[in-house]
């Protein structure tokens, strides 16, 4: 399986890996065919001029080195977005900032997408509670 130069510095050298204390929101996937579990926490900052921003990201991540990069990729580009402009990143956002995945790859960056916007989907939950 060929795998990108991006791909190989997130899975060998992740960004923004790790845990969260007293996070925002959490977001928890898994891939029961592959055995992927991800967990991604948001710390969500109103920011007066841009609304809620998600001010720290990180991610723990159990599976292959493409569920690892997709993770670090989905940090990077989520830091710093405001909720909405999170909401709108997909799986196709992840692959092609990781300059592509193999095929049989590309489930990974579903997971990494969608644990982003069950975190999301989780702080405005609690929120509202």
């Amino acid at each position: 399986m060929q795998y990108s130069k991006k791909v190989i510095e997130h899975f060998t050298r992740p960004h923004n890996q790790g845990v969260i204390k007293k996070p925002s929101g959490v977001g928890m996937v898994g891939n029961p065919h592959c055995g992927d579990l991800m967990k991604i926490y948001i710390k969500v900052k109103k920011c007066k001029k841009r609304g809620e921003v998600i001010d720290d990201i990180k991610f723990e991540t159990l599976g292959c080195a493409s569920a690892i990069a997709t993770s670090s990729m989905i940090t990077d580009l989520a830091k710093n977005k405001t909720l909405e402009e999170a909401m709108k990143i997909t799986r196709n956002d992840v692959a092609e900032a990781l300059e592509g995945l193999p095929p049989l790859k590309m489930h990974c960056s579903n997971l990494a997408d969608d644990g982003l916007h069950e975190a999301i989907k989780d702080y405005l939950n609690n929120r509202k509670s």
